[in-house]
Formats: C-alpha cells, sequence, structure tokens
C-alpha cells in the first residue's frame, strides 16, 4: 500500500534527524515492521481518513489524538518488547500504540480514562481480531495492579511527574516509557528502567508535546514541588 510506504519512509527520515538524541540510526526492525503491518487508517475516525497516514498527530475527538507515526515506532521501540513481555499501557485512546505493540509481546493491558473511547477501542480490536489486548476504564495514574508486575510501561500522555504506582507495578529490569511536563509547555520523553536494587535509572530522549494526563494524578500522594520536573 502506497500510503504505508510514505510512512515508512516518513519515520526513517524523522530517525534520521534525531539520530543523535535518540542514540540510533534506525529502530528495531521488529518495530518498523509491525508499523507496517497494522492498518493506522482504521484507528482515526472516518473524516480524518485521509491524515491516517500523515506523520503527525491526528484527533480522535473528547480532546485526544493518535500520536504521530513516528513518536509510535520510537516508543515502541525505547520499550525494547520481548515476545513473552506482559506490557501496561496508560492512555488506549483510539488503541493503535497497543495494536503496534500486541504484534511483539504477549499480552498488552491497557488503560482509558475516557469511557467512550475505551468503549469504541474494544470493539475496534474486536473487530480487527487483537485477541491479546485487553482494555479497562480507569485513571491511569494508579495502572493496573491485578497483572503486575510488568515487563513494560508506556504512558501516551504527559504527566507532570513521574507517577509512583506505576514504577512499583514495573518488574526489576522493565522499562517505562512516558512523557513528561506541564500540559501545552515543554515535555521530554524519558525512559525509566528499574534496576536490580530497585533503584530507577532515568534519562531523557528529546522533547515532545502530548496531551496531558488526566485524573486526580494522585494529588494525595503528589510529591514534594521541589522534585518535579521545571
Amino acid at each position: 500500500m502506497k500510503e504505508v510506504s510514505h510512512m515508512i519512509r516518513d519515520i526513517e527520515a524523522e530517525v534520521e534527524l534525531t539520530r543523535r538524541l535518540i542514540g540510533k540510526n534506525a529502530l528495531d526492525p521488529r518495530v518498523m515492521k509491525a508499523m507496517r503491518r497494522v492498518p493506522r487508517d482504521e484507528f482515526v475516525p472516518s473524516e480524518a481518513k485521509a491524515y491516517a497516514f500523515y506523520n503527525g498527530p491526528v484527533s480522535i475527538g473528547y480532546g485526544q489524538t493518535i500520536s504521530q507515526p513516528y513518536i509510535v515506532a520510537l516508543m515502541t521501540d525505547l520499550l525494547n518488547p520481548e515476545p513473552d513481555d506482559i506490557i501496561l499501557e496508560i492512555g488506549t485512546g483510539s488503541c493503535y500504540q497497543a495494536a503496534v505493540l500486541s504484534l511483539l509481546v504477549k499480552t498488552v493491558y491497557t488503560v482509558e480514562i475516557i469511557q467512550e473511547l475505551a468503549q469504541q477501542a474494544d470493539e475496534r480490536i474486536r473487530r480487527l481480531g487483537y485477541a491479546n489486548i485487553e482494555i479497562r476504564t480507569g485513571d491511569g495514574y494508579f495502572g493496573w495492579p491485578e497483572h503486575a508486575p510488568y515487563d513494560g510501561i508506556i504512558v501516551t500522555a504527559a504527566a507532570p511527574y513521574i507517577p509512583e504506582p506505576l514504577t512499583q507495578q514495573l518488574k526489576t529490569g522493565g522499562r517505562l516509557v512516558i512523557p513528561v511536563g506541564s500540559p501545552f509547555q515543554y515535555q521530554e520523553l524519558m525512559v525509566v528502567e528499574k534496576k536490580e536494587s530497585g533503584e530507577l535509572e532515568t534519562r531523557t530522549v528529546l522533547g515532545v508535546a502530548f496531551v496531558p494526563l488526566t485524573g486526580d494524578l494522585g494529588a494525595s500522594q503528589r510529591p514534594n514541588p521541589t522534585n518535579e520536573p521545571t
């Protein structure tokens, strides 16, 4: 399909432009294969089909977007998924990111706070035959503890700080990929690795722009403001 080929070339071009920031000249071939296989046009509203393979975000309603293909591919690559992995996603949206991951791992659990989007996503993946994705409606700040610990966690909305419940649900040796920053201001895509000691090693990859993570953000557990990113 011509549109898919154009999308893949756009992703490769973005990787070339950002190679010094992301520390690689190419993304994992398995990730790029998954990007080719998932029909992105099935995950956008009918009125946005013309923009489905454009290398940019697309509105899916309710103030939410489907992330640009490059960012989806990059975040998937940074998660370093393996075939037997159990992955948690926060922010189901259209379920496109989860669909890409589902081709690379054993199971994807995904949490969406907007009930209408969760219902639409569930109907979509059933229709398209993605059998290893499970969706629940809830506040993603608290993760999905029933299935923890996770080999990897991916967050598709910007949090003002790294939610502690998510790091607690991350398996030792696992990775959390998350945009961190204030809504509509500068945000950083970060990778958090949990070491054998239980300590968290964090690195910043590049600047990004995501819709904000909603919910109460664990207001009673919010860290001291001096520890929050600026």
